[in-house]
């Protein structure tokens, strides 16, 4: 009885990684696009516009999510662990990614940010009380050099740090930061409940700085800035967190959280067909050694205790 408890208990962890591991992917799909289209949107909107506003629009639907579903509200406790993921994934990454696109190229951010994945994972031992095995962290390693190699072959990396690229640099600590807190606060809410209350919280701030900013700055823009806009309040800001919270809460916020060593190539890709681009030739088999590295992370054995209770009326629950 014992045994047939313990194979129970096993087949429900296994579908609840790969579940995990296949949200987990659709928001790494989902954010890959975010630098080129913060990009675009900044060449021609204010980035305090771009980066505040967008939080503004996705905290309207994120209000109109609460009340169609009715979804409780936050504890005391749970509310301050929101602020510190609007600190990081609302207001943080959206200000100094802006901030840096507007005089650096999408392909040279994918650079910066393929520390996120290690960002992520120092900060879920930090805050999640996960303890990934040393072969997790080889791995993660070797996936993070090998797409630095690709992108350094593609002539994005340059020799010194400019104002940008310390812009960057925050914006990863910051969003690592959220990731981390926000993927173990799934657990409790549910993937899409985080990041829609982390939006209504921050709505004074961002939606001030919104003000401002359209105000010092009117804000004129042809239709594919705006389109790059929409995509950041309704994708980036919006539904990719549907995903990849509740991903995060479901197979682990370092397992999970090493998807996004695909990331930054994917960001070329989009970079590519949105900005005209070049790809490297040695692209094909960077990403084939960046998926060999997820792959052995993945089968990696980690320590790390078991998900907390999941609601049960969160369709994107962690």
């Amino acid at each position: 009885m014992r045994d047939k408890s313990s194979a129970t208990a096993s087949a429900t962890v296994t579908t609840d990684r790969l579940t995990g591991l296949a949200l987990g992917a659709l928001g790494v799909g989902a954010f890959s696009m975010s630098l080129p289209a913060t990009r675009v949107a900044v060449q021609q909107l204010d980035p305090w516009f771009v980066a505040f506003g967008r939080a503004v629009g996705a905290a309207l639907l994120a209000w109109a999510y609460l009340r169609l579903t009715g979804a409780p509200r936050p504890t005391p406790a749970q509310r301050r662990r929101l602020s510190i993921v609007a600190l990081g994934v609302v207001v943080g990454f959206p200000l100094f990614t802006s901030l840096a696109l507007t005089d650096q190229t999408a392909a040279h951010g994918a650079v910066v940010i393929t520390v996120l994945p290690a960002m992520t994972a120092v900060f879920a031992v930090l805050r999640s009380g996960e303890h990934p095995p040393p072969l997790f962290w080889i791995a993660s390693v070797g996936g993070l050099l090998a797409v630095l190699v690709f992108l350094s072959a593609g002539g994005a990396v340059r020799g010194a740090l400019a104002p940008s690229d310390l812009f960057l640099l925050a914006a990863v600590v910051l969003c690592g930061l959220g990731y981390a807190e926000g993927g173990a606060l799934a657990r409790e809410l549910g993937g899409a409940r985080t990041i829609c209350w982390a939006l209504l919280y921050a709505l004074p701030v961002t939606g001030a700085a919104t003000l401002v900013a359209a105000v010092a700055h009117p804000p004129y823009a042809d239709t594919r800035a705006w389109s790059a806009y929409g995509y950041l309040t309704v994708v980036s800001m919006f539904l990719g967190f549907f995903a990849w919270y509740a991903g995060l809460a479901r197979g682990g916020v370092a397992r999970v959280g090493q998807l996004q060593l695909a990331q930054p190539v994917l960001t070329l890709l989009w970079s590519a067909l949105l900005l005209g681009e070049s790809i490297p030739a040695a692209s094909i088999g960077a990403a084939l050694l960046v998926l060999a590295s997820v792959v052995l992370i993945q089968r990696t054995r980690d320590r790390t205790p078991a998900p907390g209770p999941r609601p049960d009326r969160d369709p994107a629950r962690g």
